[in-house]
């Protein structure tokens, strides 16, 4: 498996013009939607009891007060509190994902942690192949992107800790800015290129 590491003077112009601040925003946008949404309070309406008015309205010298489960008590409501329905997800055009894309990529490029190759495939699908390969690299960490991921190729990889194998369609801007170099097939990366 012949591997080539692409240098800035490699890429199309496109890769080059970004603006990095395309890749905040969508990098943004991804944490975003990975957001659990579980936290939740409960407001005065939802906390059981406080039905009774605590005292009466005049004559006590004290504030007045029309539920215990009102949240200036201890045992009520929150006011203000987090809820489950609330969205996190953040809008990113079209464009600026591709933007991105091209941004991290081009990083990596200067850096010389983007290596394009014929076909990556582990034949043996055994995990000690797998890792002899990510080795060879020397690098700390590796994204592998494959046309298409064949059965061998995901056994063999998949309990790697410094390697995640992907295909075309399920590489992004987050996940190239994350790790510390990316493995492509020449077929994906011709495809990029062309897009450009």
């Amino acid at each position: 498996m012949s591997t080539t590491v692409i240098k800035t003077s490699d890429l199309p112009q496109a890769f080059l013009e970004v603006h990095p601040h395309n890749l905040y925003l969508y990098c943004k946008a991804y944490a975003s939607g990975l957001r659990a949404n579980t936290a939740q309070t409960k407001t005065r309406s939802q906390v059981r009891g406080g039905g009774k008015k605590p005292w009466a309205q005049k004559g006590g010298g004290r504030a007045r007060a029309g539920s215990l489960r009102s949240p200036v008590f201890v045992g009520g409501g929150v006011a203000f509190g987090p809820s489950t329905n609330r969205n996190y997800n953040q809008k990113v055009n079209k464009k600026q994902k591709k933007l991105a894309l091209y941004h991290a990529l081009a990083e990596l490029a200067a850096n010389d942690k983007l290596f394009v190759m014929d076909n990556i495939t582990i034949e043996s699908g055994k995990t000690k192949d797998a890792k002899a390969f990510v080795d060879s690299l020397e690098q700390r960490d590796v994204l592998i992107v494959k046309e298409l991921i064949d059965d061998k190729s995901f056994l063999a990889f998949r309990n790697l800790q410094n390697a995640y194998l992907v295909e075309a369609n399920e590489l992004n801007a987050y996940l190239a800015a994350a790790y510390h170099s990316v493995v492509i097939e020449k077929a994906v990366w011709e495809k990029l290129t062309k897009e450009s």
